[in-house]
């Protein structure tokens, strides 16, 4: 795969999706959206963020995206028919859409969702999206994610390392996840995904 050749780009990338992603993540937990654990922290804090939070944020899509490259490395043929693509963003669009407008008044189901639309209407306008390779790639990735996130949400430990005020969500879960971290990933992912693709060509890396 030879990877590393593309390792300046995309830590540029996971480095401004970062950047963002900590802005939203340090809000949402001064007014108790989310929070965590001390018990199974080091002590460490960056702001209110713990330290392990914060390499969450490089750690987490170097992991999740080496799979997407590895798949399109190694089954360059595992793509969804264009038509298909679009069914499935028509499709995860509206569900999105109904959930927000349902659940407005909640903060981590309207700033999560409100964000997903936005990508996903980004796509209808951008050729070469890649989304006939990353949906599929996503739904691997999905596996160890709810491995990971199930722990970290409560699953075989005694108590959660990371805690959801249900108040900001829509209350529904994946065994202990909840339904809207789902979308997160994908927030987080995509747009690291393509800024890759863009400082690449951008910047020759």
């Amino acid at each position: 795969m030879a990877f590393y050749k593309q390792f300046k780009a995309f830590f540029l990338s996971i480095s401004v999706v970062a950047f963002v992603f900590l802005i939203w993540d340090e809000l949402f937990t001064q007014i108790g959206v989310w929070g965590f654990n001390p018990k199974y922290l080091t002590g460490i804090y960056i702001g209110h963020l713990p330290l392990e939070e914060v390499l969450f944020f490089f750690c987490i899509p170097f992991a999740s995206l080496f799979i997407h490259y590895s798949l399109a490395y190694f089954k360059p043929k595992w793509l969804i028919a264009d038509r298909n693509v679009t069914r499935i963003s028509i499709f995860l669009f509206l569900l999105v859409l109904v959930a927000v407008l349902y659940n407005i008044p909640a903060k981590y189901t309207s700033v999560n969702g409100v964000f997903f639309l936005i990508l996903v209407l980004w796509t209808f306008f951008k050729p070469n999206n890649e989304l006939n390779r990353f949906y599929l790639s996503f739904l691997i990735i999905l596996i160890p994610f709810f491995l990971v996130n199930g722990i970290l949400t409560g699953s075989f430990i005694d108590e959660p390392v990371v805690w959801y005020n249900n108040s900001e969500n829509l209350g529904l879960r994946i065994g202990t996840i909840p339904v809207e971290d789902v979308f997160y990933a994908f927030n987080m992912l995509y747009p690291t995904l393509m800024f890759t693709k863009f400082f690449a060509v951008k910047f020759n890396l």
